[in-house]
C-alpha cells in the first residue's frame, strides 16, 4: 500500500499537479481520517437499510449510482467537502462545478467489475481537460477487493473506440469497454485505504476487477468540472456551483436536497436523468438499455 502524498495546508504541490497532468491521475491523497470515512460508510449503510424497501419510484441502487447529490444530503455533503475541493482546485482552478456524486459498491465475494474505459466517451461533453473525478474510499480498495487500475498517460489520447457488452456483472451503464489491448504490465493498481482519495482525468483509461474479499468495496465518486465546459450532445445539463462562481451558465444550477428523497428532489432527479440519458445512451441498442 503506497504512502499518502504530502499536502501543504490541504493543497497540491506544483510537482503533484505536474504528476497529474503527466500521468492522468494522482493518488493516494489523505483527505480525512479512517474513522471519519467509517462514519460516512455507516451513514450510507443506514440509508440503504432504511430505504431499501420503501416505495421509491426507481430502485434504490439507481439513486446511489447516478446523481446521488440530487436526492441524498450525504452525497452532496461529500461533493462539497472543502478538503476534496482544495485538492481539486489545484487541477481545475478556483471555479468548480459539482457534476455528480455516485456510490460505486462491489459486494463481498462478487464478480461485479468495471471494464477498461474512458469516462468521457458517453457523457456528451467532448474531449476536455476541465473535468476530474475524485474517488474517495469508504472501505479498503485493494487488488483483492477490486480497486481501480489506471493506464498512465492514456489521457493524452482522444476518445478511443468503445464497444457495449451490457454484461450483467458490469457496473457501467452500457458495459462499455475500450477497444484497445491493455497489457497487465500497463495497469497501475490504485490502492486506497478508507479516507484516502485519487483524482483522475476524464480521458484516463481505467477499470477494476471483481471483489474477492470478505468486505464491501465502497467508493464515493465525485465528478467536478469547470463552468467553461459546454454540453455537445443534448440541449441541456445540470451542475451545482461547488466553489467560486459560474459566470457562463452552460449548466442549469439547482439547490441541494434538504432531506433524503424529498418529492421535489425526486422530480428534479428525473429531469436530470432524462437530459443526461440523451448523451449517455446515444447509439446504444435500446433493447438492451438499463437504468442510469
Amino acid at each position: 500500500m503506497p504512502d499518502p502524498l504530502p499536502l501543504t495546508n490541504g493543497q497540491l504541490s506544483e510537482i503533484q499537479k505536474t504528476q497529474y497532468w503527466e500521468n492522468g491521475f494522482l493518488f493516494p491523497l489523505q483527505i480525512m481520517s479512517a474513522d471519519e470515512a467509517a462514519s460516512l460508510r455507516t451513514e450510507l449503510e443506514q440509508i440503504e437499510a432504511e430505504w431499501l424497501d420503501r416505495d421509491l419510484p426507481l430502485p434504490l441502487n439507481t439513486y446511489k449510482r447516478t446523481n446521488s447529490q440530487c436526492v441524498l444530503p450525504l452525497a452532496h455533503r461529500i461533493g462539497e467537502d472543502s478538503r476534496i475541493l482544495d485538492a481539486v482546485e489545484g487541477i481545475l482552478g478556483s471555479d468548480i462545478m459539482l457534476y455528480s456524486v455516485e456510490f460505486f459498491i462491489k459486494e463481498a465475494h462478487t464478480k461485479q467489475l468495471i471494464t477498461m474505459h474512458q469516462d468521457l466517451t458517453y457523457w456528451g461533453l467532448g474531449e476536455i481537460d476541465g473535468l476530474t473525478t475524485a474517488w474517495l474510499a469508504l472501505s479498503p480498495a485493494t487488488p483483492a477487493s477490486g480497486c481501480m487500475d489506471f493506464v498512465s498517460g492514456s489521457h493524452k489520447n482522444s476518445i478511443l473506440p468503445h464497444a457495449d457488452t451490457f454484461d450483467d456483472n458490469n457496473l457501467l451503464s452500457r458495459g462499455q469497454e475500450v477497444q484497445v489491448d491493455v497489457a497487465p504490465k500497463d495497469r497501475i493498481a490504485i490502492e486506497l485505504q478508507p479516507g484516502q482519495m485519487s483524482l483522475h482525468h476524464g480521458l484516463t483509461i481505467h477499470g477494476s476487477g471483481p471483489n474477492g474479499s470478505g468486505d464491501r468495496r465502497i467508493g464515493a465518486v465525485v465528478r467536478y468540472l469547470t463552468p467553461e465546459i459546454a454540453k455537445q450532445v443534448g440541449n441541456k445539463d445540470y451542475a451545482m456551483v461547488a466553489r467560486g462562481a459560474d459566470r457562463i451558465g452552460n449548466f442549469i444550477n439547482y439547490a441541494p436536497p434538504s432531506q433524503p428523497f424529498s418529492p421535489q428532489s425526486l422530480v428534479l432527479y428525473d429531469e436530470i436523468r432524462a437530459a443526461q440519458a440523451k448523451a449517455l445512451m446515444q447509439g446504444a441498442d435500446q433493447s438492451k438499455g438499463r437504468d442510469i
